[in-house]
């Protein structure tokens, strides 16, 4: 991975003055102000299960950051980037070695250490800000929150300092009406009447748990999101504006049983170039925690009361994105926790089954696939 080229406006080893400051150096006072004061106070605390040469990498870059001058030293800056490369490299072996949820959480934090450096290297450098950017997305999809989410703080500082296309409520019109259009001409499958799942209009609470929530029985609920401001808001351009260059992970393929189904990472721009602009590729943004990636999109939603009836407290609340072209297919499965699945977009077809009937669904006798149905429920073989 090459290095970011040093402006020479910062090839200095002080720091310039107020009245000298580019617009490279007011994006590092913004982030640099997010820092904790002092170095005592970014601890570096690890359990034994991180070797001491790599706490000491760690040290040596947050000695560089708070050192004389801090980065404001191009060599200074190139041996920090060094040190924050080195310390990336070696912890997404420990990532990638095994299962996920087998990887240490100290591992996870120390990627995100590596990637936070990295980026105050970039940050002091006249890097683009979208190569910023995708850095603390690496840390945030593969590292763990690290100084209170600080690498949610910079991507907000580092995104008012991005230009954006100006947005107008009648280009946002258009394109809901494209989407409408889209919409009408997609196919539903016949359902017999006795199939068909009920419908309430803003049920009550109490309607809804003794009558739906306790038998376990699925309802579709209508009129309790017509509210959210993404009812109105969300639109391709709309997302290009807000999440455009972020990464994010993508399914490539229709489904995740299939043998040529792989995943890769992406930004938001290509993913919508690629896989829902060019309708002869499949490619699905599923499952992904994009509200906790993305706080700006989180503000355009809303937890709805019926949440609160399940156990646990709200902030313990799993809240996922789905986002995709048709075609898209998630196998027939089985969740471990209530859904409460709201369409935004478009429209999706689900088929729902008694948990009674499990056994006669094949679930996938292997650990990773076990709560997956063998079954093709819309070309079943049975022979």
């Amino acid at each position: 991975m090459s290095q970011p080229s040093s402006p020479e406006g910062l090839a200095t080893s002080s720091c310039p003055t107020a009245d000298q400051l580019s617009a490279v150096n007011i994006v590092w006072v913004d982030i640099r102000a997010l820092l904790p004061n002092t170095k005592e106070d970014l601890k570096l605390d690890f359990s034994e299960k991180v070797e001491e040469s790599v706490i000491s990498l760690l040290q040596q870059a947050r000695d560089l950051l708070y050192g004389a001058g801090s980065l404001c030293s191009r060599s200074t800056r190139e041996t920090c980037f060094q040190v924050s490369e080195i310390i990336i490299d070696y912890s997404w072996e420990k990532l990638n070695i095994g299962t996920w949820r087998d990887v240490d959480k100290d591992w996870r934090r120390v990627y995100s250490y590596g990637c936070l450096f990295k980026v105050l290297c970039m940050c002091s450098e006249e890097s683009t800000i979208a190569d910023t950017i995708r850095v603390c997305d690496m840390g945030l999809l593969m590292g763990a929150s690290i100084l209170d989410n600080i690498l949610v703080r910079i991507i907000n500082v580092l995104q008012k300092h991005l230009t954006y296309g100006k947005w107008s409520a009648e280009e946002d019109t258009k394109e809901s009406q494209r989407k409408k259009i889209r919409n009408d001409h997609t196919t539903v499958p016949s359902i017999k009447s006795e199939e068909v799942i009920p419908r309430l209009h803003c049920p009550s609470l109490e309607h809804f748990r003794e009558n739906y929530m306790i038998p376990q029985k699925p309802v579709i609920l209508e009129g309790i999101v017509d509210h959210w401001p993404c009812m109105k808001k969300w639109s391709l351009d709309y997302l290009r504006q807000i999440a455009g260059c972020r990464t994010v992970p993508v399914e490539v393929g229709s489904r995740y049983t299939d043998e040529e189904w792989s995943q890769t990472l992406m930004i938001v721009n290509d993913f919508i170039d690629q896989y829902i602009m060019n309708k002869n590729s499949i490619g699905y943004l599923a499952q992904h925690q994009l509200f906790d990636q993305i706080p700006e999109l989180k503000q355009d939603i809303c937890i709805p009361d019926y949440c609160s009836l399940g156990e646990g407290e709200e902030d313990n609340i799993t809240i996922n994105a789905w986002f995709g072209p048709e075609g898209t297919i998630s196998p027939l499965h089985q969740d471990p926790q209530q859904n409460f699945l709201v369409q935004v977009i478009g429209r999706k077809y689900i088929r729902l089954y008694s948990p009674q009937e499990s056994e006669n669904l094949y679930p996938h006798e292997t650990q990773i696939l076990h709560n997956t149905s063998q079954v093709d429920v819309e070309d079943p073989d049975l022979e």
